[in-house]
């Protein structure tokens, strides 16, 4: 039944009147919004009410406030609500404020005039009805589309790839601040990342003795008040006036024994949604002159914009068997989520997304490559490559033979080998690539091996002529580097042409236009991931249709070779050679790090040698990390002054190095202290230590490549990180 009128209610109460009394008889639920759901005269008889009991904020069950919430006072004839909150103002304030209401609400009503047209839209929902394709605006449209984004904005933002409104949807933020906690101003913790929603008392700006022009506020809710401070912003002052609604998130600090926002986000709420503060608030990269509000902005604008026009490329029952958001919904999420369970479910549709599209085209080049292509058929059985195993010093594991066996049986396909070798440091990944490479140029064919470094490049040359040699074999090899004269090296390409070279091993400059084969059989790739797809293809070129074996020391799980290397088959040599030992690997704290050095020491008193590796060359005011120039001076002066250590760096010329790792390979030095340039291609069997300085800025590859540095013996290694 409809409920009674309010005076009859009024009348019938003796304490108070519940604030949900009023509620609409059809049952209208709670949405946010404020909605009117009382007539003018029953307002007024509850205020009344109020000034009857003596403005203690006792006539209605909750509080005024609480009622007065759920009202639009718009539709009361322009009646200010109480600010502060009318539970905080004092009982004089409040009969002030009550009074003034009640003769706003005695006035006679305006006379009301039917709509001649339709309301007007607002401008977000013509915008969002331009995005539908009623207008210009689409995904392919420049970011000069959107409103707020000028020219000068936008090339600021195209220096970051973002050029059109489908750019700024894809252009995902780094990270997210929790803003989320809202807390009222008598509840504000030190230190802690919360939101208040408050009112501006008064606003000024601040001069301080050094000349910084600052905005200074005093805002206000129902439990307190407080100061905010924004530095170097004189400009807020004229827009924080007095009565205005906004939410401040950030840290509170302690000023004078008082609690205060220091440079907060800020945000009327006026404004509609939330989008810097109150919230999950996104961080976006920016470069020079780009500021974390217009980018805010201009992303929200373009999702309002172009969110519905974002087409789902995925089958209803793939999302639901994977269990993924929708692609619309992911890239909403992915920037202005509601919680932390919708953010990672962005990123998790995001990231199928990403690996799905990276399978689909290593798929396509894997089915391109294996279908209609005439490749080099080779003699697998041929056995010049018997001799050669049978002729080494050691034999070949279980897991080399394997590898090689497999290799040997894509050789003799007509369709071109596409081969991933991936083994651990010491594992014989270079015995088994020498063995094809033997097998390319007995069928007749040249064999080329392209590695990262020059230093690594001289390591194969000289690591598989020996091979070659202690079996007298006639096969003619060559290396080829950048540091090459240029008369030295027009002979060897000559030589390259004509035939005369049966396997070349080198460097980058390998694919060289000058460098042409008359027959290149098989392309060898050492550390793979040091070279980029083009690259790796330029080599491939230089040949028609050559096999392709290309190796690695990173370890790669299946999941990811599958994933990055579906255009490859594997093998994987996950046996080491007989007698070689695992290397002991250990964190050290910095206060450990006497004990690493007394360590250091303890090995070269046994003949061995150590690496010390650094971030840096050249110490930095930026970075707080060890500086390789720097450190050997103090490892020289102070640490091991009766010990002989080395310097090697990358800004060290080509000769120089070659200098240094000659005399560290002929034991002349003790300690090499070095950067990261010794990650691949430093092979000294008597080095059994590695200590690496401020391990936490290298990757978990470079770090994997440090420790095979010192696993090329039968000594027992250790790597201190």
């Amino acid at each position: 039944m409809p409920s009674p009128p309010a005076s009859d209610k009024i009348n019938s109460v003796k304490g108070t009147i519940p604030w949900n009394l009023f509620s609409s008889p059809s049952g209208i639920k709670e949405t946010g919004v404020r909605q009117k759901v009382l007539n003018t005269e029953q307002l007024r008889k509850i205020l009344e009410f109020e000034a009857s009991k003596g403005y203690l904020d006792t006539a209605v069950a909750g509080g005024l406030d609480k009622l007065l919430a759920r009202l639009s006072m718009a539709d009361y004839e322009s009646i200010s609500p109480p600010s502060p909150r009318y539970n905080a103002l004092t009982p004089d304030q409040r009969e002030k404020w009550v009074k003034s209401t009640l003769k706003r609400l005695s006035r006679p009503p305006r006379p009301s005039r039917p709509p001649t047209s339709p309301p007007p839209q607002s401008p977000k929902k013509t915008k969002a009805a331009i995005a539908l394709g009623q207008g210009p605006v689409s995904l392919d449209s420049p970011i000069t589309a959107i409103k707020g984004v000028t020219a000068k904005l936008a090339n600021k933002l195209s220096t970051l790839g973002v050029s059109t409104v489908r750019d700024l949807l894809y252009f995902f933020p780094r990270r997210h601040i929790d803003y989320s906690q809202r807390s009222r101003i008598a509840d504000l913790e030190l230190g802690v990342e919360q939101t208040v929603i408050a009112r501006v008392w008064q606003a000024s700006q601040k001069k301080s003795f050094r000349g910084m022009r600052s905005t200074e506020a005093i805002i206000g809710d129902e439990t307190g008040t407080m100061r905010a401070i924004w530095f170097n912003q004189p400009y807020l002052a004229k827009s924080l006036t007095p009565n205005t609604e906004i939410a401040l998130s950030g840290k509170v600090d302690i000023f004078k024994g008082q609690k205060v926002f220091q440079s907060p986000q800020y945000e009327f709420i006026r404004s509609g949604d939330l989008i810097h503060t109150g919230r999950l608030v996104p961080v976006y990269p920016l470069t020079s002159g780009l500021y974390p509000r217009q980018v805010r902005k201009a992303v929200k604008d373009a999702l309002d914009l172009g969110l519905s026009q974002i087409v789902e490329d995925l089958p209803h029952e793939v999302r639901v068997r994977a269990n993924l958001m929708g692609l619309a919904e992911s890239i909403g999420h992915a920037h202005y989520p509601e919680s932390e369970a919708l953010r990672d479910a962005a990123r998790h549709r995001l990231a199928f997304d990403e690996l799905f599209l990276i399978q689909l085209g290593v798929f396509e080049r894997r089915r391109r490559r294996e279908e209609g292509v005439k490749g080099i058929e080779m003699e697998a059985g041929d056995q010049r490559v018997e001799d050669f195993l049978t002729s080494l010093p050691f034999k070949l594991t279980s897991a080399q033979r394997r590898s090689l066996d497999e290799i040997r049986r894509d050789l003799i396909q007509s369709k071109p080998m596409s081969r991933l070798l991936q083994g651990d440091v010491g594992s014989g990944k270079t015995v088994v690539a020498t063995a094809a490479m033997l097998l390319a140029v007995a069928s007749g064919h040249q064999a080329a091996l392209m590695a990262p470094t020059e230093i690594l490049a001289e390591q194969h040359f000289q690591n598989i002529r020996r091979l070659l040699e202690e079996r007298g074999s006639p096969i003619q090899t060559a290396i080829l580097t950048g540091s090459i004269g240029a008369k030295e090296k027009r002979e060897l390409h000559r030589r390259i042409a004509g035939g005369e070279i049966d396997i070349l091993i080198g460097t980058h400059a390998l694919i060289q236009k000058k460098v042409e084969f008359k027959d290149l059989g098989l392309a060898v790739v050492d550390e793979q991931h040091r070279f980029g797809v083009m690259q790796r293809l330029e080599l491939q070129q230089k040949g028609s249709r050559p096999h392709v074996l290309v190796m690695s020391a990173t370890p790669i799980p299946r999941t990811l070779a599958l994933t990055l290397y579906g255009d490859l088959d594997v093998s994987v040599i996950d046996e080491l050679p007989p007698g070689r030992k695992e290397i002991k690997t250990k964190w050290l704290s910095p206060r450990q790090r006497q004990s690493g050095y007394q360590f250091v020491r303890k090995q070269i008193r046994e003949g061995r040698q150590a690496f010390i590796v650094c971030p840096l060359v050249e110490e930095s005011e930026n970075i707080e990390a060890k500086a390789a120039t720097t450190e050997y001076e103090r490892l020289s002066r102070e640490v091991f002054p009766d010990l002989k250590l080395g310097l090697l760096h990358g800004r060290m010329s080509a000769a120089d190095k070659e200098e240094v790792m000659g005399r560290f390979r002929d034991r002349e030095i003790d300690i090499l202290v070095s950067t990261s340039v010794v990650e691949v291609g430093v092979d000294v069997p008597n080095a059994t230590v590695m200590l690496v300085e401020g391990a936490d800025r290298f990757g978990l590859s470079q770090l994997h490549q440090f420790r095979g540095r010192v696993f090329r013996s039968s000594y027992q290694s250790y790597c201190m990180l």
